[in-house]
């Protein structure tokens, strides 16, 4: 077949291109513009020239009808390959670098082509490469030409852009010359995938796969109530949007997913659930719904057995009436002398140097410690801290912490209760003699016992 090796050098130098048009968002194109035939860089004899020769020579060889000469149909297949038909006219009278009578010129062409702009990885510019054939009349003369294609659209939006295109034809017969046909037009985008059938192209559509409505951006509304699914917090149940598509049947302003009551207008700090006495307990969940109670009672009023002012609950002593100080219990607290003691044992606590760990040879000390605290069974002491100003303010600080908590871990371990007991650290805060002597510094490394009133 003449010239078929010319149709694949044009193929193969369209290859050099990257290019993507249509897509399932947009599967249709319609192309309106002019076209121009050239006839001259085919290589063949003059008044023809070498192939590609003078390719741009618009004035010498191009023939163009000064009006709108070529629309084409496209429709994108699948997987950048797009199938286009073309219908044009035109009127030649340049053949070559020679002129000829005014012929007419028409041609309804089918290509298949391929699109690389997903490759290029842009919104704008969009070449394509493509192959086909159609049937060509010049005058009364018509035959079957083999196409190869190469051009580019320009998008200014999603759906209008300029598409260049060039054509090298080559003709089944010999009496129907080669040639090329350059076009240029106005392209417009249209159409649309509608995966879940609901009207709404998926381009437009927030739920693409799944059938919704119009006024929803196709998204759906399954309980009828006009608020969409995504913002419907009950979608299969109709409500509000007051309450985001729940409904609240009682009318307390709790809806019914979050209401314990749902039948009962009740509170809304009670889940919906009503309060009859007023004590902030819901009346299903209140022992004494008719007599206000407080809520770790089940609702119903604390009693005070020993009618001291301190409920039973609260009162380490609920049979034996006491003072409130003492939760309950009569006031039975160690006297001056037993806290001297105390702190004299206290003063001789002995921690290996620069830690919380005590002394093993203050055993004899804590023991007799444990004991006074077991005679006061109701009386509540802290465990205070104290070290002289050798080193850091800061490091001080921590170590007297550590050592009043050592010493209170050590009270609690033999049977004191830990609720009677708390541990504070002073650091060198409060010395009770000089730092300037080793004696004094001495002193003031100390534990001191006081009563917690």
């Amino acid at each position: 077949m003449k010239n078929l090796s010319r149709l694949f050098f044009v193929l193969l130098l369209a290859l050099s291109f990257n290019a993507n048009a249509q897509d399932e968002n947009n599967p249709w194109k319609i192309s309106i513009g002019v076209n121009a035939v050239d006839l001259y860089p085919v290589g063949e004899d003059a008044p023809r020239g070498e192939f590609l020769d003078e390719f741009f020579n618009l004035n010498d060889h191009w023939n163009v009808v000064p009006s709108l000469s070529t629309v084409s149909v496209s429709r994108y297949l699948d997987a950048g390959f797009i199938l286009s038909a073309t219908g044009s006219f035109n009127e030649i009278e340049k053949f070559g670098d020679s002129e000829v009578d005014d012929l007419s010129y028409y041609a309804l062409d089918g290509t298949v082509s391929y699109s690389f702009m997903n490759l290029l990885k842009s919104k704008s510019i969009d070449p394509f490469l493509g192959v086909g054939g159609g049937y060509t009349w010049v005058d009364e003369i018509g035959a079957g030409t083999l196409n190869g294609a190469l051009g580019i659209n320009f998008w200014f939006s999603e759906n209008i852009g300029f598409t260049a295109q060039t054509t090298y034809k080559t003709a089944f017969e010999d009496y129907l010359e080669d040639h090329f046909q350059h076009s240029v037009g106005l392209s417009i985008k249209f159409g649309g995938k509608d995966t879940d059938g609901d009207g709404v192209y998926d381009k437009n559509d927030a739920c693409p796969d799944v059938p919704g409505l119009e006024a929803f951006n196709g998204c759906p509304d399954s309980d009828n109530d006009g608020i969409e699914d995504a913002k419907d917090e009950c979608p299969n149940e109709a409500g509000t949007s007051e309450f985001n598509g729940c409904p609240d049947s009682d009318g307390d302003g709790v809806v019914d997913k979050n209401d314990d009551c749902p039948t009962v207008a009740g509170l809304a700090a009670l889940n919906g659930c009503p309060d009859a006495d007023g004590d902030g307990v819901a009346d299903n969940a209140d022992d004494c719904p008719n007599e206000a109670g407080p809520e770790a009672n089940k609702g119903c009023p604390w009693p005070d057995s020993d009618g001291d002012g301190v409920l039973d609950k609260d009162d380490k002593c609920p049979n034996e009436a006491g003072t409130v100080a003492n939760n309950g219990c009569p006031e039975v607290l160690p006297t001056a002398e037993v806290m001297e003691e105390l702190n004299s044992y206290a003063r001789t606590i002995l921690f290996n140097t620069g830690k919380a760990s005590i002394k093993d040879e203050t055993a004899p000390v804590l023991e007799a410690m444990v004991a006074i605290f077991k005679e006061y069974p109701r009386a509540n002491f802290s465990i205070e801290g104290h070290t002289d100003s050798v080193g850091a303010k800061t490091s001080n600080q921590i170590l007297s912490e550590r050592r009043a908590n050592s010493v209170r871990d050590y009270l609690i371990a033999n049977g004191i209760n830990a609720d009677r007991l708390s541990a504070v650290g002073y650091g060198e805060e409060y010395p009770i003699d000089t730092n300037k002597t080793r004696a004094g510094r001495k002193n003031n490394r100390r534990v001191e016992v006081k009563l917690k009133k």
